[in-house]
């Protein structure tokens, strides 16, 4: 009987509604439970199918377990070999291959240096920056952020140089990324699932957190949701992702891609809304059933390369 299994962390709505709606189907042979995990074994199989991971990106243990279920059969939603090592730089990077709108970006050099390291480590590093040309690229405003964070934590925005000195020295040993400020008048999220269903949804990132789902009115054009949508789609079939939300601020019609993976997606009923969360809920059980029913192999490579490099044999094809 394959057997679909969910781990996850704070949140409790959509677990639950998750495991209930998949069991409520009555699909033959399929069943699904609340993943328990103790201590575990080398090469080990898990038991499971498929296993919905809404936690792994903070939790070492269980991004260890995931990757050990996946090497034996398993099929995870998400492939923890990629969403739990990502980083923002290369998605926006990877994204502008793909052909998608993105802010002018920059990567900088850590603050203050890493834990374990000293300026012995930074030999290869230029110094003095020349903090005038990227002043000049990026232009202001813009945005301080934290280069391997999702969501919006470390997140500054910056008027001036001043205020980005200010900002940058508070930055610590985290890598930071400097970005352009999109003004824009429409901001937008999208849920992909399974790499070919996307729901695009209104979002006001300026309030708090429980207020930014836009409930009720529509997306200002037919021709801007299907951009959305169809970018959405490119970048999570790049990065083989099966369940991410992507972010896009509008500026004069163009949706500027500003979060690019969010390893567990927003699904809690009382922040998204209850048609958002009931769209979510529905289709990545039937997402979960379709992988359980198939004859699927885990991927265990990364997906963007084939889509970038036209030479089949650097690809790594055969």
């Amino acid at each position: 009987m394959p057997k679909i299994g969910i781990i996850y962390g704070m949140e409790t709505s959509f677990p639950q509604a998750l495991v209930d709606h998949i069991n409520t189907k009555r699909v033959p042979g399929v069943v699904a439970e609340h993943v328990k995990i103790g201590a575990v074994r080398i090469a080990d199989p898990s038991g499971y199918r498929v296993i919905i991971d809404r936690v792994s990106h903070d939790i070492d243990f269980y991004r260890a377990y995931l990757r050990n279920a996946m090497l034996n059969g398993a099929i995870v939603i998400n492939n923890p070999f990629w969403s739990s090592s990502d980083d923002r730089f290369f998605n926006y990077a990877l994204a502008h291959k793909l052909g998608m709108a993105v802010p002018r970006t920059v990567i900088l050099p850590h603050k203050q240096h890493p834990p374990g390291t000293s300026v012995q480590s930074m030999r290869n590093l230029v110094f003095p920056l020349d903090w005038d040309e990227v002043f000049h690229y990026v232009g202001f405003p813009a945005y301080l952020k934290a280069a391997t964070r999702a969501g919006w934590s470390h997140v500054h925005r910056v008027e001036n140089p001043e205020e980005f000195f200010a900002a940058y020295d508070e930055s610590g040993a985290l890598c930071m990324m400097l970005q352009q400020a999109i003004h824009f008048g429409e901001y937008l999220r999208c849920y992909v699932v399974g790499q070919a269903k996307t729901h695009v949804m209104r979002y006001d990132p300026s309030q708090p957190h429980h207020l930014r789902y836009i409930r009720g009115g529509e997306v200002s054009s037919s021709a801007l949701c299907e951009r959305v949508a169809k970018d959405s789609l490119s970048l999570c079939k790049a990065l083989g992702l099966d369940f991410n939300t992507l972010e896009f601020a509008v500026h004069d019609g163009t949706p500027y891609v500003i979060d690019c993976v969010n390893p567990a997606s927003d699904a809690d009923m009382h922040l998204v809304g209850k048609e958002n969360f009931q769209w979510a809920v529905e289709n990545i059980a039937n997402l979960a059933i379709e992988k359980a029913l198939s004859s699927e192999r885990p991927q265990l490579q990364y997906r963007w390369f084939h889509l970038l490099d036209p030479d089949p044999v650097l690809a790594g094809e055969k």
